[in-house]
This record gives C-alpha cells, structure tokens and sequence, in this order.
C-alpha cells in the first residue's frame, strides 16, 4: 500500500510539474527589444505591466499593437479574428445606433473599439439608399437634427462622429454645425470625402479626420486645409489610384497625420492588410513611416494608452525584427499580447 501511495504522490507531482511548464510563458513570448534598443523582459500583473527589466539580447522586438482607423465590424464581425492578428483596436466609421451601448465599453470585445454609431448623411442620401440602409446612416435635414444627433449619439457613448459629404451627402451647410456640435461633447469629426470640393468644405469648418484618402486630385489651397490634422489611408479599398496616392504623398508632405485603415467590410483581410502596407510604399512612406501610421500615430490621435511601460495595459506584439527597419514583420507577429493575455 506504502508503494501504491508513493506511486500516486509521484505521479500528482509530475503533473503537477507538468502544469507549470505548460503555462509557463515560452522564453521568447516577453522578452525583446523596445523602441529605444534597450532589451527588457516584461513583467506582468493581471491586464497590465507591471515592470520591465533587464532582458537578454535577442532578435525580437516589442511594440505597441496595431490600430485600423477605418472599419466596419458591425457590418462584418470579424473582431476575434483581429485581435488573434494584432489589430487590439479599431475605429468603427458606421454601425447602427444600438451597438453603441455594447461598444462604449472595451471590456465586453474582443478589441477594443470607438465606435462613430451612424454617419449624418441628407435624407435619402449616402449611404441610406445602398449598404447602409439598416442604421449605417441617419438622416438630418437642418442644423437642429444635426444638434439632436450628436447630442444623443454621444450621450450613447460614440467616441468619434462621422459625416458623410460629396454630392449625396449631408448639406455642405450643415457641416460647421456639426463640427461644432462634436467637439462640444470634445469629439473628433471624420469625414467621407471623395471630392476637392468636400475635403475643402471640411478642413475650412474645422473637421479632424478624413475618413479616406480623396480619390479626386486636391488642390494646393485643400491641401493646406489639412496641414496638422489627418487622413486614413484605405487606398486599397479605392483601387489604389495614381490620383489618391498622389493625394496621399501630399498630404503628409504637407504636414498631414497619415491614419492607417482598410476601411474592413467593404475589403475582406481580417488582420493587417499587405495591399495597404504596398500601397503606403508606393505612396512615398518608408518603414518606419508605415509602421508609425498602423501603431503609434493612431494610438496618439485617437487616445489610446498603447505604451509599454509600467502601470500601462499589457497589451502589445512580440515581432521578429524592428518594424521600422521592415514594416511587413506587422504582418505576422510572432506573439499578441492583449491585456495580460496571449492570444496568439
């Protein structure tokens, strides 16, 4: 009986050993390079970090995850999908006002994700009468329902408002009113802009964010409009046009923020999207211009708390090289990291 129970002991305490390697993180799975060189080991506690120590040298890097500033995931709901690949945030430019409520809080998604609610659109315009007839936009004829929608769509926890413009969209009239109904609530103001004239009309009003990159070449006075403010890329969504990736090139050369976004539902890559990334090349961005647009800059522009620090949530990518030496190492993390969890 004595064998019999020290066979038993011996068995619970390798399995016992057995469980701890198994959940033991892999030697490579927090430990790399940050932004400055330094290599560090992280330290976690729960859904943040707790500390970064020394770590060994190694080929890994560590960076902040990727934010798409363009997607629809009310109208393809591919979130699990994202988080698995890296994208640990979106910008939801149109989805129907009751998801509001569940989107408001990051904690019931799988990503996080600031939701616009509908687009203001006029009535019967874009994109009322197409994709969006099922609460992706919302009708607003004058400047008291522009007022009364905003009002309520940040009462229901939008984190950005979206205008659609061009020649079916909201009355070019109306869009002072509601830039400045938006930034009363202090939020930012994206716009679907296709046109010089709309671009223009816009950035004159004070609008934050184009939603796309123009598809119909800008001129010098529209481009200065958006000097300082910023533009979401989603040139692969448009066929990435020579005239869009002109516009691109001189938004940033004039001093434009560049967002990335695939504008996702309308383009079918649940992850990060390589055509944008080429796309972004070809539109003058090097490697660590690229790697900014799709990490830091939107983590910036939008408030997020992305960094890798102590007290900071530990949510971030384990990458086999520096993204701003070779921005495709984006494509495929070797680890994701989302508020203390690995999820790949």
């Amino acid at each position: 009986m004595r064998n019999v129970t020290a066979l038993v002991l011996l068995v619970c305490a390798c399995d016992s050993a057995n469980v701890k390697r198994a959940s033991a993180p892999p030697d490579d799975a927090l430990v790399g390079h940050l932004g400055d060189g330094a290599a560090v080991r992280v330290g976690l506690a729960g859904e943040q970090i707790a500390a970064l120590t020394a770590g060994p040298d190694t080929a890994r890097w560590l960076w902040s995850p990727i934010i798409d500033s363009h997607v629809h995931v009310t109208y393809w709901p591919v979130a699990d999908q994202l988080a698995r690949t890296g994208v640990e945030a979106v910008v939801d430019l149109a989805a129907p006002e009751p998801t509001l409520d569940h989107a408001a809080d990051p904690h019931d998604a799988s990503i996080d994700v600031l939701a616009a609610g509908p687009m203001l659109t006029r009535p019967g315009g874009y994109p009322l009468a197409s994709w969006g007839a099922d609460g992706y936009g919302v009708a607003c004829a004058d400047a008291a329902s522009v007022t009364a929608v905003i009002d309520r769509l940040a009462a229901h926890g939008a984190r950005v408002i979206k205008l659609a413009l061009d020649r079916d969209g909201l009355d070019p009239a109306l869009i002072p009113t509601a830039v400045a109904a938006a930034h009363a609530h202090q939020l930012k103001v994206a716009v679907h802009a296709l046109s010089d004239a709309s671009a223009a009309a816009a950035g004159r009003a004070g609008a934050d964010v184009l939603a796309h990159t123009p598809v119909e070449p800008l001129s010098d006075t529209t481009i200065a409009w958006w000097r300082g403010r910023a533009v979401i890329s989603t040139l692969a969504a448009f066929g990435g046009r020579a005239t869009t990736l002109d516009n691109l090139r001189r938004l940033r050369a004039a001093g434009a923020i560049v967002l990335y976004g695939t504008d996702l539902g309308n383009t079918r890559i649940a992850g990060p999207n390589p055509d944008e990334l080429g796309l972004l090349r070809a539109a003058g961005l090097d490697d660590a211009a690229i790697t900014a647009a799709m990490t830091t800059a939107p983590a910036a522009f939008w408030g997020l708390a992305f960094e890798l620090a102590p007290g900071r949530a530990a949510s971030f990518l384990v990458l086999d090289g520096d993204p701003r030496r070779d921005a495709r190492v984006l494509l495929a993390p070797r680890a994701v990291w989302q508020r203390g969890r690995r999820v790949h």
